[in-house]
């Protein structure tokens, strides 16, 4: 114990609650605004169930298989029901993880427990207001030790083959938002499209909430990079700085975007701008200063926007509340500006595009193939999508019996 540094402790267990506000309530919030007004309730049931799901299964053989050394793909069960977490007060003796040797151990699991939750938690927004809970709760178990599991592996323990290959994601770009854009946009394809969808509008209930949830998520997002130095260091403060400047330069860039395109701005615009910003610069936040944010969140803006209008169009799905428009495309953008614009003296290393994008190809590619061999065997097995009734009626009343008055 006497060799932990309690200011990096202290710092890593304030971003772990930051990161947990961003899912339960900022995502919540965040989603909930931008469904029907029969869907609410739903909508916030499935982010906080897949809160309470995550934390158990990374408790049980998730972190192992994520942060357990193994091989180039996966980790090991050595670390299952993280029996080999040692604390013992009366010696003086506590564990920790190669990747943050100061902190204890357990404040690492907690970290890195916070990013497993709000991952899957994202892809809800791609299907919302038609899928079954049963089913979203199967999904969200086997793709959580499927597919976040081994990615995570891949990229960010030290044995894996991305990391190994030299692929910089320092908090979460291709781990986090490539990966859950990417499982998004196969549920949509697979679940097909809601009733009404292209026929009537289908408006937003309260863009207040998703106003809130935003915010929250903006704040959050300090802790989510911020956190991810390790230490409470100067890197740590780099990287706060570039999530705020790269957050409110999309934010303008797609008020602006929108303006000219759409003759108005929109507080849901700029709500998706903020968080278009924040995926962006989420792998390159340790690795570049200023400069290269405000650059990076101008072309996420208006390359996001573009994602969650032109090429949604274009894909034909019914990508509810635009996943892989923000969270896919802003990651790809963000992953690939990583590899020009990695500074070495912030990150101590240089990036390579080739590299960056062999990362996104083989997370896009096994994200998807591996998303829709789980909805397949699900779709067989208990039904992936609510009947046209029910989903009339809304998923707050027919899924759990409940309704906003």
């Amino acid at each position: 114990m006497a060799q932990l540094d309690t200011g990096n402790t202290a710092w890593l267990m304030v971003s772990a609650a930051l990161v947990l506000l961003m899912s339960i309530p900022g995502l919540a919030l965040f989603y909930a605004g931008m469904v029907r007004k029969k869907n609410i309730l739903a909508t916030m049931a499935q982010t906080l169930a897949v809160c309470a799901l995550v934390s158990v299964l990374w408790w049980t053989v998730g972190y192992s298989l994520a942060f357990m050394p193994g091989n180039a793909f996966i980790g090991s069960l050595k670390g299952a029901f993280l029996d080999h977490l040692m604390m013992d007060i009366r010696t003086g003796e506590v564990s920790a993880h190669s990747l943050m040797p100061t902190v204890p151990e357990a404040v690492f699991v907690m970290f890195q427990m916070t990013f497993a939750i709000i991952t899957p938690a994202l892809i809800t927004g791609a299907f919302a207001e038609r899928m079954k809970f049963s089913a979203l709760l199967w999904f969200m178990a086997l793709w959580s030790l499927l597919v976040y599991a081994p990615v995570a592996h891949w990229v960010w323990e030290p044995g894996g083959w991305l990391a190994q290959m030299g692929a910089l994601d320092f908090a979460g770009g291709t781990v986090v938002h490539i990966n859950a854009g990417m499982a998004g946009l196969v549920c949509a394809w697979m679940l097909g499209r809601r009733i009404g969808f292209g026929q009537t509008a289908l408006m937003p209930s309260n863009l207040g909430y998703t106003m809130i949830g935003a915010c929250l998520l903006w704040v959050g997002w300090m802790g989510f990079n911020g956190g991810s130095a390790g230490a409470a260091d100067g890197r740590a403060g780099m990287a706060i700085l570039v999530t705020q400047l790269a957050a409110a330069a999309a934010a303008l860039s797609w008020m602006l975007a929108e303006w000219l395109v759409r003759g108005t701005p929109t507080l849901l615009g700029l709500c998706s701008g903020a968080v278009a910003g924040l995926v962006a610069i989420t792998p390159a936040s340790g690795f570049v200063g200023p400069q290269s944010a405000i650059v990076m969140g101008v072309l996420a803006g208006v390359g996001c926007y573009w994602g969650a209008t032109g090429l949604k169009r274009w894909l034909g799905a019914d990508d509810s509340l635009d996943v892989f428009g923000v969270h896919g495309v802003g990651g790809i953008i963000g992953a690939v500006l990583t590899g020009v614009l990695a500074a070495p003296a912030i990150g101590g290393v240089s990036g390579s595009v080739a590299v960056q994008l062999a990362g996104v190809g083989a997370t896009l590619a096994y994200s998807g193939l591996v998303t829709a061999a789980i909805l397949w065997v699900l779709d067989r097995v208990v039904g992936l999508r609510v009947s046209a009734q029910a989903e009339r009626d809304g998923l707050d009343l027919s899924q759990h019996g409940e309704r906003v008055e």
